[in-house]
C-alpha cells in the first residue's frame, strides 16, 4: 500500500478518521496486511470479498472454502478464521452474561453470523437458564435448500439434558427470504406445545435470511 497517499492508506486513515472510514475492503486489507505477486492487498481483499459475495459471505467462510481464493496461504487463511471465531465468541459471551432480551439485536447479529448464508436449512436452538441467559447455541437438524425435518421429542430431549428454562428457535431460509411460511408457523405451535410439557418456555422463533431476521415475538405469531 506504500503506493497510495498516506492519508489513503487503510491503516493511517483508520488511526485518523476511525473505522467506520473504512470500506470493506480496507478493513480485510488491515488484516492481511500484503498482497501476492502482481496482487496488491487492495486488490486481494476485494477479490476475497467478491468470491464470498461481500462480508456476510465472508463471515460464513470454512478454512477449506478459503483456500479457494488465489493468493490466501496458509497464514493468510490463519488469521481471518481467527478474527471471525472472535466476533462469533464474543457474541457468545454477551449473550451469556446478560438476558438474551435486554439485547435482542445481538441476539439476530449472532444468528446471521451461524445461519445467513448457509447453502441448506438448518433448524437451530438457544438454550437459555432462569435468567433468560444463553447457556449453548446448538444446530439441532439440518436439511436440504428447502427444508429440514424437525423433531420435537429430540429438542425436548436436549432441553432437559441441558436444564434450560426456555429456548429460543431458530432458522435459516437459503432462499435469502426470511418471510416465515405456514409450515413454520405449525412447526413453531407444536414445538411450544410439547416444550410447556416439561416447563420449558418458547420465547421466540427467529427466521433467518440473507438480510434480515424475522421474529415471531415481534409479528405476534408466538
Amino acid at each position: 500500500m506504500k503506493e497510495l497517499p498516506p492519508d489513503a492508506r487503510p491503516r493511517e486513515k483508520l488511526l485518523a478518521r476511525g473505522p467506520a472510514a473504512l470500506a470493506d475492503a480496507e478493513l480485510v486489507a488491515l488484516l492481511l496486511r500484503t498482497g501476492v505477486r502482481g496482487t496488491s492487498v487492495l486488490q486481494l481483499s476485494q477479490r476475497l470479498l467478491d468470491h464470498f459475495a461481500g462480508l456476510p459471505g465472508l463471515l460464513h467462510a470454512a478454512p477449506d472454502e478459503l483456500k479457494q481464493v488465489k493468493g490466501l496461504g496458509p497464514a493468510k487463511r490463519a488469521e481471518v478464521c481467527a478474527v471471525l471465531e472472535l466476533a462469533r465468541r464474543s457474541l457468545t459471551h454477551q449473550l451469556a452474561e446478560r438476558p438474551v432480551f435486554e439485547s435482542p439485536g445481538r441476539v439476530k447479529d449472532h444468528l446471521r453470523l451461524h445461519l445467513a448464508h448457509l447453502p441448506h436449512e438448518v433448524f437451530a436452538v438457544l438454550f437459555l437458564d432462569a435468567q433468560n441467559r444463553l447457556m449453548c447455541l446448538e444446530e439441532m437438524f439440518r436439511g436440504t435448500l428447502t427444508q429440514t425435518s424437525v423433531y420435537p421429542r429430540e429438542v425436548v430431549r436436549r432441553a432437559l439434558e441441558l436444564h434450560a428454562a426456555a429456548v429460543v428457535l431458530a432458522h435459516n431460509h437459503p432462499s435469502g427470504v426470511a418471510e416465515p411460511s405456514r409450515a413454520d408457523e405449525y412447526l413453531t405451535a407444536t414445538l411450544k406445545a410439547a416444550l410447556a410439557m416439561v416447563d420449558v418456555r418458547v420465547l421466540d422463533h427467529l427466521v433467518v435470511g440473507r438480510d434480515d431476521v424475522v421474529s415471531f415475538a415481534e409479528r405476534g405469531l408466538l
